[in-house]
This record gives structure tokens, sequence and C-alpha cells, in this order.
């Protein structure tokens, strides 16, 4: 299956369970994946037959930015359901990553990532 990748986006945000997180924000870093067949966009070279990856990246920096999240679970969720409704895509991975987390000691990163797939995906896997 063939993908878009976009990685290493960068916001800033107020995501977290801690008061303090919601008080200062912090850094989040988010990659997606889109798996989608693009033979058609590449053969004939026109954006219209693939997924505008400049729209996803306005979808990744509206939901984290615009909203408080508590947990990371929870926008990764509303990435995926965003992007998977307007685009046809058939599955999506979505990563967050946040870079400081209050927590004493020495880490990376804290992050989520999930997988989700296009409802007909879903009804193809059942049988439907």
């Amino acid at each position: 299956m063939d993908r878009i990748i976009l990685k290493g986006m960068q916001f800033y945000g107020y995501h977290g369970v801690l008061p303090g997180e919601k008080e200062r924000g912090g850094r989040f870093i988010a990659d997606v994946e889109l798996y989608l067949d693009l033979q058609k966009a590449g053969r004939k070279d026109d954006v219209s037959l693939t997924v505008d990856y400049s729209r996803v990246f306005e979808i990744v920096k509206e939901k984290m930015t615009r909203r408080s999240y508590n947990l990371l679970e929870a926008a990764a969720e509303e990435i995926s359901s965003a992007i998977l409704g307007s685009f046809p895509v058939l599955e999506v991975v979505v990563k967050i990553k946040k870079i400081n987390t209050g927590l004493e000691g020495a880490y990376e990163y804290m992050g989520v990532e999930i997988k989700r797939q296009s409802a007909s995906i879903l009804d193809r896997n059942q049988g439907n």
C-alpha cells in the first residue's frame, strides 16, 4: 500500500491532565501517515487524484492549537476522524509526541500512536 507521510509537524498547545500543562502549554510533534493508492495520481501528475497534504497539515494544526485535550489519545482520535472524513484514504496512522511533560527525569518524549481504517475497509473486513 502506498502512503503519504507528514512527519515532524510542530505545534504549541495546552494539552495534559496536570494543571500546569493547561496553563503554560508545551511543544508537541505530530506525524501522520495516510495509506491509499497513489498510482493514478503519480501517472497523471494530478493533485486532484491524491490527498493535498497542505489540507492535512491544516487539520492537524487546527486540532493541536485551537483546542485543549486532557489526553493525547483524544487529540489523535479527533485528527484521525477528521482525516478519514475528509479524504479518500484507506488507513491513517497518527503519532503525537509530548516533548516537555513536566515530569522530572531524562526522556526524549512521551506519546501515542493510533491506526484507524476507513469505514469501507472495516465493512469489507467484516464481510458486509
